[in-house]
């Protein structure tokens, strides 16, 4: 029998995956399956993740983990978002080290052997607005990551900012005036329309008027 980080790499493009996509690659017992993850785990062929969620070893990858893809795997339903969207988009200057997320569920945090990931739960009447699909053209994996706008916004939402003009997103964040200037008002009013939170919308209406009057 083939093992399991063999298996893996002959039908699989991504180098992270879960038990339930095990069992459509691994025919057989949930015994037989549960031996060769043992196995597998025990080599240092694979890492365990989380419960239920694996990827191959670095020297068994055919292209670098993309921890933005891995994010919608240890916890969703989400979106990358705040911080690493932010930096993502060359909105703010600092490399950011925690994988930060909006999810649906409530706000917690996964210390991983691949990473930190924390998600901050935002409500929203449309939960993807404004988020794009993003594919990696090494690996194949497709990440959900905000836009500038809506990063922002979540951001807003998430460390409770009272802002009614951009002035404090440009002196905290660093953000530069000619990011906001570029957006468009169509881009404002999609996400204004997501929330429902009293701050992210004086805020957003500030933007509008400032920016697009």
């Amino acid at each position: 029998m083939q093992t399991l980080t063999e298996l893996v790499l002959t039908h699989s493009q991504h180098s992270c995956f879960s038990a339930e996509e095990l069992v459509h690659l691994i025919p057989g017992t949930d015994d037989a399956r549960y031996n060769l993850v043992k196995r597998a785990l025990a080599a240092g062929e694979i890492i365990r993740i989380r419960r239920g969620l694996y990827c191959l070893a670095p020297r068994y990858r055919r292209s670098p983990l993309n921890l933005f893809a891995v994010a919608q795997h240890v916890y969703g339903p989400s979106y990358i978002s705040l911080e690493s969207a932010l930096s993502h988009h060359g909105w703010i200057p600092e490399a950011v080290y925690t994988v930060t997320s909006a999810s649906f569920g409530e706000s917690t945090v996964f210390e991983t052997p691949v990473g930190t990931f924390s998600y901050t739960r935002v409500p929203q009447d449309s939960f993807y607005a404004a988020v794009d699909r993003v594919t990696d053209t090494e690996s194949g994996d497709i990440a959900l990551i905000a836009r500038p706008l809506k990063a922002l916004s979540d951001y807003v939402y998430a460390y409770r900012k009272d802002w009614s003009s951009s002035e404090p997103a440009i002196e905290s964040l660093r953000i530069e005036p000619e990011d906001l200037s570029e957006l468009s008002s169509e881009d404002i009013e999609e996400v204004l329309h997501s929330y429902r939170n009293k701050r992210v919308i004086r805020f957003l209406s500030a933007l509008r008027e400032e920016y697009k009057p």
